[in-house]
């Protein structure tokens, strides 16, 4: 066995509603091969597991060798860190406690390292993208999915007793507000993310504002941006509204933790032109006095097709070494 390619590589995995992305990725970061399938094809989570492993193992033989591969990093909606498990999440097929990692490592006989979508995020954020080099910030990914968040301290990742620490999504900001798929109602997530912009259009168009979205069938942010090029009225006060919620929570998170930076990242910032004056000028508003200028609000500049696979490969290289063919 030649000792200079052995664990070399790890091998990246991004678990969302509709896609499974796998890669394998070298010590500087470097995606050697990546693929996808559908998650959603799955709804038996063994068959699923079954799937994800073969295609990894077929993967990893193709390009660089199964005995160069020292460890496995996923990220999922909802996984805990500390259990390994990807616990309720109310998006994806398979409900109650799963416990994903213990599942792959023992198909794949490699040690395996999970992590929820929030906190891939802002590993990958912080190896290779705007929070290279900080010791406290926050990262908040806006998407499809929801809203997430997790807060890096003192260099490292703050997931709180149970490891849920960072549920900034579901704090509630209007009492007997909209209805939350966790169950609650109000929560942020129903307000500032791209199902929360969609149910923001609509609401306007309730009050009697005349739009070109009124008469579309299924609305997304896309569109939405659009009609904002087009001068559309309501589709522009939408993201407004949306920026200045954000804004007001940001500020009160940040009052709490006093970070370096928040970085947005997800889906959403693909059009933050039209939210960001306006949320930063909410957040500048509310934030604690002493802290006024000195929070660095940012874009991330990693592609979002890679954020997690990058941040999933970044959190294998933490996780300690296993493997049954040693």
């Amino acid at each position: 066995m030649n000792e200079n390619i052995i664990k070399r590589h790890v091998v990246g995995v991004d678990v969302s509603t509709d896609l499974t992305t796998y890669a394998i990725v070298d010590m500087q970061g470097g995606i050697l091969a990546k693929e996808t399938f559908a998650t959603s094809d799955y709804l038996n989570v063994n068959e699923y597991v079954s799937v994800l492993c073969e295609k990894i193992i077929a993967l990893v033989e193709q390009h660089v060798g199964y005995e160069s591969i020292r460890s496995v990093g996923v990220s999922v909606p909802s996984g805990n860190f500390i259990t390994g498990s990807m616990e309720n999440a109310s998006n994806m097929p398979w409900k109650g406690h799963v416990p994903l990692a213990a599942m792959l490592r023992d198909r794949l006989g490699l040690s395996v390292a999970l992590g929820n979508d929030a906190h891939v995020t802002a590993v990958a954020e912080r190896a290779f993208g705007a929070a290279h080099g900080l010791s406290n910030f926050i990262v908040v990914t806006i998407s499809h999915g929801g809203l997430g968040s997790c807060i890096f301290l003192d260099g490292h990742p703050h997931l709180g007793a149970e490891g849920f620490a960072g549920e900034f999504g579901h704090i509630c900001i209007y009492e007997d507000g909209r209805q939350c798929s966790c169950g609650h109602r109000g929560c942020l997530e129903e307000y500032a993310s791209a199902r929360g912009l969609v149910r923001t259009v609509r609401e306007i168009v309730e009050e009697g504002r005349d739009s070109s979205l009124k008469d579309k069938g299924e609305l997304t942010p896309q569109l939405i941006a659009i009609a904002c090029e087009q001068g559309d009225e309501v589709a522009i006060e939408a993201f407004k509204r949306t920026g200045r919620i954000l804004g007001g929570a940001l500020a009160t998170y940040a009052s709490l933790v006093d970070p370096e930076a928040i970085i947005l990242t997800g889906d959403m910032t693909a059009y933050s032109k039209w939210m960001m004056s306006d949320l930063k000028e909410t957040f500048e508003s509310n934030i604690f006095q002493n802290l006024k200028g000195k929070v660095n609000i940012t874009i991330s500049p990693l592609n979002n097709g890679e954020r997690d696979v990058l941040g999933a490969s970044a959190l294998a290289w933490y996780v300690k070494e296993y493997s049954l063919f040693k």
